[in-house]
């Protein structure tokens, strides 16, 4: 006999129908794309290198963390931009807005999660609220975030779009600047790769 499924006590809520929306919100608005990106594949590409470093860090480095506490805090760690959208860096991370930014993106995140069935509220709680992630998984999804952008400009200089190379330089800067043995790792086994055509990548080379 098959369980019996909990009558809803907030049957239309529509959190995951604003975190569906996050394909339609568009990165790097200020900027000529040669291809365009969106939040949600973004989101996708940071939890996939955030749980790479984390396995590099507990499997190679013998360092305790949870690679898949990692992942999934990296999935959310832009779903406030379901509401927000997407501020563009240098309007984001200005002296004048940086404060204030961060501000509203945790009321939205408060918000968001007052969207949720009460039982739901407390778990989703500790993956979209940055204010209570552990601080090594934080610097993970950091890096992966950084590395995620820095392979994203590496690929339109690829496709010959110039608009993107004081971004690829400021981002590479900021990488070796904070650089962990993690993204050593993965920079090392990994990355050469990326700028591998599709011919090349399936013959090995």
């Amino acid at each position: 006999m098959s369980e019996k499924a909990p009558k809803p006590t907030h049957p239309h809520s529509p959190f995951y129908a604003h975190l569906s929306r996050l394909r339609f919100i568009k990165r790097w608005g200020l900027m000529r794309n040669a291809v365009e990106e969106d939040v949600a594949q973004h989101s996708w590409e940071v939890a996939v290198i955030a749980h790479a470093l984390a396995v590099i860090r507990r499997d190679v480095l013998g360092l305790a963390i949870d690679p898949n506490a990692v992942a999934t805090r990296a999935l959310f760690h832009d779903a406030a931009e379901a509401i927000t959208g997407d501020l563009p860096t240098p309007v984001k991370y200005s002296p004048a807005m940086r404060q204030a930014t961060a501000h509203l993106e945790d009321q939205v995140c408060r918000e968001m999660l007052e969207l949720l069935p009460a039982p739901l509220q407390a778990t989703l709680r500790s993956v979209m609220d940055t204010n209570e992630w552990p601080s090594e998984e934080a610097a993970l999804i950091k890096a992966a975030d950084r590395l995620t952008a820095w392979l994203k400009c590496k690929a339109e200089l690829r496709y010959g779009n110039r608009e993107f190379e004081q971004a690829a330089q400021q981002i590479e800067r900021k990488i070796h600047d904070t650089m962990r043995p993690e993204v050593r790792y993965f920079l090392d086994t990994f990355g050469p790769a990326f700028d591998l055509t599709l011919d090349s990548l399936m013959r090995g080379d």
